[in-house]
This record gives structure tokens, C-alpha cells and sequence, in this order.
């Protein structure tokens, strides 16, 4: 499954649970919010504009556990996490494509040289699950399109 990257929400505020927290901890959270709001639990005498905002928060509730009550979904979810964390923490060098690395053949690697003299490194076993690469010698980072 992909995920809109742009203005991602974050599926565990919606929940209010954390990345740490376990299947059971995720599932409890969302089966009490899922049973607050509910359009099938909510009183006759609320006001419409209020039953379409529950409603609105009922159908992000549920599209947070579908990603995060699945253990692939939720896996790629906090990978791409993670690299978006990365990109916004550390500076990004440069968008390379895999081509234009140094290819290893001993090694199955693919290096590229970094301007501190460093390298960026990536073994053909990572190139599907990885799109960004560390130097090993200063904090900048290199996506890999």
C-alpha cells in the first residue's frame, strides 16, 4: 500500500497511541474511539454540523487502523516515518540515482563519494526497501530516486 506523503497525518495522534505501543494497545485505542464516534452511537439530539466532524473523525479512526492494525501497512507507515523524520533532522546533499553509484560487484555494494571524503553505501539487497543513505563520515544524506 502507498501513502500520500504531502501532508501525511499522523495515524498514531489519531489513535493517541505511539509507535511503541503493541497490536493489543493499538487495537484497544481504536476500538474505544471507533465506538465513541461511531455514527451508529451518537445522540438523536446533536447538532448536524457536530454529527458531520464525528463522523469526519469516525472514518480517520478507521483509516488509522487500517494502517497500523496491519502488520505490513504499519511496518511501511513507520519506515516512511522515519525517512521523513531523516530528511527534516539531517541535511540532504543531493538526489542520486542508483546508476550513477559506483557498482562493487565482490561486494554487491553501491558507493558514491560524499564531499567530506566519506562514503555513501548501499548493498544491492537494501535498494528496494531503502531511499536514503547516510555518509559514514558527516551527517549528510543522499536519496536514492
Amino acid at each position: 500500500m502507498a501513502f500520500e506523503r504531502i501532508n501525511q497525518k499522523d495515524w498514531y495522534k489519531v489513535l493517541g497511541a505511539k509507535p511503541s505501543d503493541s497490536p493489543a494497545e493499538l487495537k484497544r485505542k481504536y476500538q474505544k474511539l471507533a465506538l465513541l464516534y461511531h455514527p451508529d452511537k451518537q445522540e438523536a439530539d446533536v447538532p448536524a454540523g457536530e454529527v458531520e466532524e464525528r463522523v469526519q473523525r469516525f472514518i480517520e479512526i478507521d483509516q488509522a487502523w487500517r494502517i497500523l492494525g496491519n502488520e505490513e501497512t504499519k511496518k511501511e507507515y513507520d519506515l516512511q516515518q522515519r525517512e521523513d523524520n531523516l530528511t527534516k533532522e539531517w541535511p540532504l546533499h543531493a538526489q542520486i540515482y542508483l546508476e550513477d553509484m559506483s557498482w562493487n560487484e565482490d561486494e554487491q555494494l553501491y558507493t558514491l563519494s560524499c564531499r567530506c571524503g566519506g562514503n555513501y553505501s548501499v548493498f544491492k539487497s537494501e535498494t528496494k526497501d531503502v531511499s536514503l543513505v547516510c555518509c559514514d563520515t558527516c551527517s549528510l544524506v543522499i536519496e536514492i530516486l
